[in-house]
């Protein structure tokens, strides 16, 4: 146990003298980034989804005829 305590106790030590932690405007600039890619590629996705589901049902139909 006093491994475990003194891993953690390293880890916290490290984060406070060796990092370099980015200003919050960056923070936020990339946090904004980030939310617009994932909301443009969740979009793509979908439009994808939806053409091949138009296109198998459409393949289908031409089958039944």
């Amino acid at each position: 146990m006093t491994k475990v305590v003194n891993y953690i106790s390293e880890a916290f030590e490290e984060l406070k003298t060796n990092v370099t932690w980015p200003e919050w405007a960056e923070v936020q600039r990339l946090t904004i980034i980030v939310a617009v890619f994932s909301v443009v590629f969740a979009l793509l996705t979908w439009g994808v989804d939806e053409l091949f589901a138009k296109s198998i049902a459409g393949f289908f139909n031409w089958l039944k005829s």
